[in-house]
């Protein structure tokens, strides 16, 4: 089976916050299909969060697990920053 293009384009935003999460000290792992990242802490496995990205009218958004948005995928360090807060405020 090969990738639709739509995924290609999920792939390569998630691939740009994966790593702008990484820079930011978090452990980012994709999943291929569907594509998604696994987000956690090195030092709290246990902590972990799942983004995706999904297409809106107004562009592709990275998405949390339960359906609210990070941000645009075009602002990827932005996504990073809100990301890092939130499981920061988690820990």
């Amino acid at each position: 089976m090969s990738a639709t293009p739509r995924e290609h384009t999920r792939t390569y935003y998630l691939g740009k916050l994966a790593t702008e999460l990484e820079q930011r000290g978090l452990t980012a792992m994709l999943r291929s299909y569907p594509p998604a990242l696994r987000i956690s802490h090195p030092d709290t496995i246990m902590l972990a969060e799942t983004i995706d990205c999904v297409p809106l009218s107004e562009g592709w958004f990275f998405r949390w697990s339960w359906g609210e948005l990070v941000g645009l995928a075009d602002d990827p360090a932005l996504a990073a920053e809100r990301i890092v807060h939130v499981l920061a405020a988690r820990r």
